[in-house]
């Protein structure tokens, strides 16, 4: 019985030192979720804004075959740019968005698959971790980026499958992450990065009679490099804030979990206690009757 006890207690306080640490580890996470919220919150509109101007230029220049960034060919060689986290703990954070990059390359890239067609890049370290585990080609130039979190690092990223695609090393670049609403909601996305996507058919079927200043041509290739670095940038962010909001969730989750515990627990000390003493209780009483009798 006495080892039973120890056992218990043991258990309590194992408990209570695990709930103090997933508290930290959410009062953490909420202060680097402001932070990571309010740097997404003020780029989305400017991020979205700039998007819809681009595809707007795209779609009134179709059949322009100087857009090389929009122009659409026979998909060969597909680039996947998969944003997770370097860390876990953050609920199905991670294993949500590498299970939409598997099904986006079963899906819709399954023959570039078979044909070894199919590049990953990561960014951010479980990601890279999981799907190189699962077989698939993966490349780590990029997957340290949110150790120093920066538009520097993410813009290198953008200019370089920019420039891949142009080379028609890749003829399709899509980009995976989750799009933050709140803490404890994220959207996780499959979006087109390139070739730049068309908007759809605008009200009447009329397309947007732009002005160009200066020339046309040197507006586009000087605009369009700027809103893609940006459009991945966006992508990050948000992914950044999704991870801090679903982290706090999920060790909001794990404190309420080790209450629950705690409690079961107690109660399992305190009849184990009762038990004890009331077996006490038994022998004395027993051992004073023998002693009378």
């Amino acid at each position: 019985m006495a080892g039973q006890l120890k056992e218990v207690r043991n258990r309590i306080k194992s408990v209570q030192s695990t709930q103090q640490i997933t508290k930290a580890m959410k009062m953490v996470s909420a202060a680097k979720l402001r932070r990571a919220q309010d740097a997404i919150t003020q780029m989305r509109p400017y991020a979205q804004k700039l998007q819809e101007m681009l595809s707007n230029i795209v779609s009134c220049s179709e059949g322009d075959m100087s857009i090389g960034l929009a122009q659409e060919r026979p998909v060969e060689k597909v680039l996947l740019i998969v944003i997770t986290s370097d860390r876990g703990l953050c609920g199905g954070f991670n294993a949500n968005l590498i299970k939409l990059a598997k099904n986006t390359i079963s899906e819709k890239y399954a023959a570039q698959f078979q044909k070894g067609n199919v590049t990953i890049w990561n960014i951010g370290k479980k990601g890279f971790e999981s799907l190189g585990k699962a077989g698939y080609k993966t490349d780590a130039t990029y997957k340290d980026i949110f150790l120093n979190l920066r538009f520097e690092s993410v813009q290198a990223a953008a200019q370089a499958a920019t420039k891949a695609f142009e080379q028609k090393e890749f003829d399709a670049v899509e980009i995976i992450y989750s799009e933050f609403k709140n803490a404890a909601t994220q959207r996780f996305v499959a979006e087109q990065f390139l070739p730049i996507p068309k908007v759809a058919n605008q009200a009447g079927g009329k397309k947007t009679d732009f002005i160009f200043e200066p020339a046309r041509e040197e507006l586009i290739a000087e605009l369009m490099p700027k809103i893609l670095n940006t459009q991945l940038y966006k992508a990050v962010l948000d992914s950044n804030a999704s991870e801090h909001g679903a982290r706090m969730t999920a060790m909001d989750k794990a404190s309420e979990n080790a209450n629950e515990l705690l409690k079961s627990l107690k109660i399992s000390y305190n009849r184990a206690r009762q038990a004890a003493i009331t077996t006490e209780l038994t022998e004395i009483v027993s051992g004073a009757a023998a002693l009378q009798g």
